[in-house]
């Protein structure tokens, strides 16, 4: 890939994000605090679902495996 079509493109992103956010109207040092804290709670949720959610996974397929129960193999 061009190294200046990806350059192009993760700046288009950013500026995407920021006319999303409305952080172009920040000051500098509003702008760094507001990417900080959103960046910690981006990073937040991802470590949260990482962890919990496989969790939740498995204890949903132990549930319904006793609800539904196993199945006989000779039943058609």
């Amino acid at each position: 890939m061009d190294v200046k079509r990806v350059k192009d493109y993760l700046y288009w992103l950013y500026y995407q994000y920021q006319l999303v956010t409305c952080s172009y109207v920040l000051e500098p040092w509003e702008q760094s605090m507001f990417h900080t804290i959103t960046v910690t709670v981006l990073a937040m949720v991802v470590y949260t679902a990482y962890v919990f959610v496989p969790i939740h996974v498995r204890l949903a397929l132990e549930f319904f495996s006793q609800i539904f129960g196993p199945r006989a193999e000779g039943a058609a």
